[in-house]
């Protein structure tokens, strides 16, 4: 296979289709990298590799996947029946200089302005190399889900501005949850207390919740 970045939206669906119902073994195989044996510490080894595959050029920069085309890639871990395994990260959340920043300003936004979607049947009991690709499908939020998300972005950076970040828990967000996003707990960053005192935490990162991955792929996705 050639791993060329796409030059057209018309052109990135087409290849992102051409590989549904392969393996991950398979498109590892076309892409010349080794499958790890579990995933405990490569967790966005699935993520890597069709970034690959598909031509993703934006790497680690705070840009879309493919940012000629304003399109992000998200895998998206589902079992045998289409339901979604984990919630999905989306991007750090900044916990400091925030003040005054709107939604339509936001990284967030940014990144969820047009997504595709890779569906992944990722049971635990299936090896890496196994796991099949399921059809991609490319999604723009609706005018409700932009509200939605835009709602929850608001409530949880407000208490990130007023130093409530140590009280946010996955109850907060009707869409999507502010978590803990650390290779471990040693790393930390800054962030300020209702006090307006700088003190260390762990980072954090916006998660879209199962439920609202599950309505897209009820929308998109035929499995079976």
């Amino acid at each position: 296979m050639n791993l060329i970045k796409p030059a057209s939206e018309k052109q990135l669906m087409a290849h992102a289709q051409s590989i549904a119902g392969l393996t991950l073994g398979e498109l590892a195989e076309q892409a010349n990298v080794c499958v790890p044996e579990n995933l405990n510490r490569e967790k966005g080894w699935i993520g890597l590799l069709l970034e690959k595959i598909l031509g993703a050029s934006a790497g680690s920069l705070p840009l879309p996947d493919f940012p000629e085309l304003g399109i992000e890639l998200k895998t998206l871990p589902i079992n045998r029946q289409g339901k979604p395994l984990e919630t999905t990260f989306v991007c750090v959340a900044p916990l400091t200089g925030i003040t005054g920043m709107t939604w339509e300003q936001s990284h967030l936004k940014n990144k969820l302005s047009k997504v595709l979607w890779v569906p992944v049947i990722s049971e635990r009991e299936i090896p890496i190399h196994q796991r099949i690709v399921c059809t991609p499908f490319l999604w723009q939020p609706d005018q409700e889900e932009e509200e939605l998300l835009r709602q929850d972005w608001q409530e949880l950076t407000d208490m990130i501005a007023l130093g409530h970040v140590e009280e946010i828990n996955a109850k907060y967000g009707q869409v999507m949850q502010l978590r803990p996003k650390a290779a471990n707990s040693k790393v930390k960053t800054q962030a300020y207390d209702f006090e307006g005192k700088p003190f260390m935490t762990l980072p954090r990162g916006f998660y879209l919740k199962i439920a609202f991955t599950q309505m897209l792929l009820n929308r998109h996705l035929r499995v079976g």
